[in-house]
């Protein structure tokens, strides 16, 4: 059964509430998607002009753990990623697809 990536991209239009965003990410909800079953997880800040762009890309052992994920532990902390950041001009994007390979 292949991995599963996930990535959630955000486009944020202003320095200071990149910062913010990148500090709720680090400060407790990456541990709790991987505590929900992912077994990885990467924050990357992307080049480019514009808006701040800012991935995290998470790797699920299985889309059957990604699924429990998503109808668990994900319900609470999209919630919480909305009240703290919905109508404040941040959007969303997510990205769903099996690891062909991987390479260390």
């Amino acid at each position: 059964m292949p991995k599963l990536f996930y990535a959630v991209t955000a486009t944020i239009g202003d320095a200071a509430l990149r910062d913010e965003y990148v500090g709720w990410l680090t400060g407790g909800h990456i541990e709790a998607v991987i505590a929900g079953g992912a077994e990885s997880a990467r924050l990357v800040v992307l080049d480019g002009d514009g808006p701040a762009r800012v991935e995290t890309q998470y790797v699920f052992p299985s889309r059957d753990v990604f699924e429990a994920y998503q109808a668990g532990p994900a319900v609470p902390l999209r919630e919480d990623g909305v009240r703290r950041f919905g109508g404040r001009g941040v959007v969303f994007e997510r990205r769903i697809g099996e690891v062909a390979a991987e390479h260390e």
